[in-house]
């Protein structure tokens, strides 16, 4: 039976459980908030747990804008065995000893991939090669190239360091990181990066993906107490918390709403601005260019 929702406007800052997909949680919102107008900020793979923002109704216009935003994760690099998918899941490709691998070619290491840097994809990543989802040349055998592209990584810092033995009898080091990285960043590949940077391979085993932007660990919600009750983000509060704020009054209001441009407001941001009008009503996303406010998303009119 279909549940009846509100079809709310907004935002769920949703906990995601290990074992399901975002597209799965994606489906269980739209049954949720009753409707199919549901996506999602910002992929993880199913292996990985955390913030997913989900954008219900007109807020899905949002979604492309949040996802250029920064995002912290929590992660655990094992070196010492490199996997077909970079991480835990796969098939592990090879093994060597990390028993030698010091603290000090560790952190020489993560420098390397601090900062502004080129990064290969994995194979096994949902990005798109010629239109085509990468996992899905891999799983039809092809063999293909993901060109390299320019990512952030604002921070890598090391939390806990520990030994262990893989099933195989490999020594290997076990990472427990911090990540902070502009989106597009995949945390497998520097797993992958800094093991083979250290000449013994690395993969992923854990990943929690604590913050997107603004939207914090702290704010979300499980599946199981979404189902208890559903808390949406109204998608003025969500503009506010993601985006410089721009007061405008209703003369201007209705020019916007009319689809005409207005004077930039001058506040000097590089992306989009939120722009409220009378009542505190969220009218839309713009940005300055030119002295212009150019609309990149209109809710009104």
């Amino acid at each position: 039976m279909k549940r009846k929702g509100t079809g709310p406007d907004g935002l769920v800052i949703v906990d995601k459980p290990e074992g399901i997909t975002s597209h799965g949680v994606v489906a269980k919102m739209r049954w949720l908030a009753g409707t199919r107008k549901v996506g999602h900020a910002g992929t993880l793979d199913p292996m990985a747990t955390g913030v997913l923002v989900i954008g219900v109704e007109r807020a899905t216009r949002l979604l492309g804008h949040l996802m250029l935003t920064a995002k912290t994760y929590e992660a655990t690099i094992r070196l010492g065995q490199d996997t077909v998918t970079d991480d835990r899941e796969g098939e592990v490709t090879s093994s060597a000893s990390a028993a030698e691998v010091t603290r000090e070619a560790i952190d020489a290491g993560i420098a390397r991939l601090t900062g502004e840097i080129m990064q290969v994809p994995s194979k096994v990543s949902a990005i798109k090669i010629d239109g085509k989802r990468s996992y899905t040349r891999v799983r039809e055998g092809e063999d293909f190239d993901i060109p390299a592209r320019s990512t952030t990584v604002y921070s890598f810092t090391v939390q806990d360091r520990r030994t262990a033995v893989a099933e195989d009898g490999t020594p290997v080091i076990d990472l427990d990181v911090t990540v902070e990285c502009s989106s597009g960043t995949y945390i497998r590949a520097l797993a992958r990066d800094l093991g083979a940077g250290l000449g013994v391979g690395g993969h992923l085993t854990a990943l929690r993906r604590t913050r997107v932007g603004p939207y914090g660990v702290e704010s979300a919600r499980t599946l199981e107490q979404l189902e208890e009750q559903l808390e949406v983000l109204p998608i003025g509060d969500a503009a506010t918390a993601a985006f410089p704020r721009w007061d405008i009054d209703a003369e201007q209001a209705k020019l916007l709403s009319n689809g005409m441009r207005l004077k930039a407001p001058g506040l000097g941001v590089d992306g989009p601005i939120a722009v409220f009008g009378p009542e505190d009503r969220f009218l839309a996303l713009v940005e300055e260019k030119d002295g212009k406010a150019k609309p990149v998303a209109v809710f009104v009119g």
